[in-house]
């Protein structure tokens, strides 16, 4: 499981605005690392810890995220850490990964290569080698010492533990100052094992911080996919369009549901990504995928995508069809797919028009789909 702090008022950053609810390239900061560590598939459930004055704006901020419900911090960073991991208690996990929400770019492999340390010994922590020279300044401004580097290693969350040692170690510091928690872990006498970090993966501490994230997004390039799928009709009371099952005098042939519009979308998110097809990850020669339920492609379709770095931009589907009228089904179409790709319904696209009864589709003997796939993906680098 994941908890995330987020209960510090950011008085360094200043502003009316909390500096966990500023928006970075559109979205408030807290949402960045919330959906990277709720939507990692290692993590089984993500939970919040917030200051309850800003349960509104954490409600916004979250929308339609997988998070757990939040729970309310403490007066310090270590006492909300504590009463983040007893929340979690009655959910018995055996390993939490702790993380600050003032660091928007926690990576998959990132968190990959924490949750395997864990494997190894019950404290992990990211961090980076100090690479500057060091000088401790004395009272009159100027150099006191130059302090030697070797073995001195910047820490950064998440912070990966197994439950139970950790929960332990934190009921046991209470009332202490520690500023993370491998520090709580030091104090209860856990090996902590240092594992590579990132250097993208910053802490927003003041507004100079905010312009850096916002830079550090710039690298990123915009791809688009295309996905286009074609089933025809056979016996039937209902066709499975965008994951709806819509009533008609017909169904639709096919190995899956035959979905024809998840299936387009399926291969437009690949596409953007250069993933392959659906075929490829979903062969029909395969009878594990015998009349299953397409948004299984679509989902997992998504996941690729948020494997590699990415962000799902928006998705606008096509379906082509004389009947069944789609028009009636379209909002909830819309939310049926924001659902299943885990994006906000406002990035999703439902529409759908007839070839003025022509083709195959004009005489009624399937349905046609097609879609585009506009994804956000971290700029390749030499």
């Amino acid at each position: 499981m994941a908890l995330i702090v987020a209960a510090g008022r950011g008085e360094r950053f200043g502003g009316e605005v909390p500096k966990l609810y500023r928006p970075l390239a559109g979205r408030p900061l807290l949402a960045w690392s919330a959906e990277r560590l709720g939507r990692h598939p290692g993590i089984d459930g993500a939970r919040v810890v917030i200051r309850a004055e800003d349960a509104d704006l954490y409600a916004r901020a979250t929308a339609g995220l997988p998070l757990l419900a939040p729970v309310t911090g403490g007066a310090t960073r270590q006492d909300s850490a504590r009463l983040g991991l007893e929340s979690l208690v009655p959910l018995a996990p055996e390993r939490v990964l702790i993380h600050d929400a003032a660091r928007p770019f926690p990576s998959v492999p990132l968190i990959d290569r924490l949750i395997a340390a864990l494997a190894e010994g019950p404290a992990a922590i990211a961090s980076v080698p100090v690479t500057d020279t060091l000088k401790r300044g004395g009272d009159d401004g100027r150099i006191a010492a130059t302090v030697p580097r070797a073995g001195l290693w910047r820490a950064q969350t998440p912070q990966a533990f197994h439950f139970e040692a950790i929960l332990a170690a934190h009921r046991q510091a209470a009332g202490q100052s520690l500023t993370d928690d491998a520090a709580v872990a030091e104090a209860a006498g856990l090996p902590v094992v240092l594992i590579a970090g990132d250097e993208d993966n910053i802490k927003v501490t003041e507004e100079a911080d905010l312009r850096r994230a916002q830079r550090i997004l710039g690298e990123a390039e915009t791809r688009t996919g295309f996905g286009f799928d074609v089933h025809r009709f056979g016996p039937g009371d209902h066709v499975m369009l965008c994951g709806l099952a819509v009533p008609h005098d017909s169904g639709l042939l096919g190995h899956s549901d035959a979905d024809v519009g998840l299936h387009a979308v399926t291969d437009a998110l690949l596409g953007a990504i250069g993933d392959g097809d659906i075929g490829q990850h979903f062969p029909p020669s395969d009878p594990a995928w015998r009349d299953v339920d397409s948004a299984r492609f679509a989902a997992h379709a998504a996941a690729r995508v948020r494997a590699v770095g990415g962000r799902i931009v928006h998705v606008d589907v096509t379906l082509v069809c004389e009947a069944p009228r789609v028009a009636p089904h379209r909002e909830r179409m819309r939310d049926r797919l924001a659902g299943i790709l885990g994006v906000d319904r406002g990035r999703i696209s439902v529409k759908a028009t007839t070839t003025e009864r022509l083709g195959f589709t004009g005489r009624g003997e399937g349905i046609a789909a097609q879609a585009i796939a506009t994804v956000c993906l971290p700029a390749a680098r030499p």
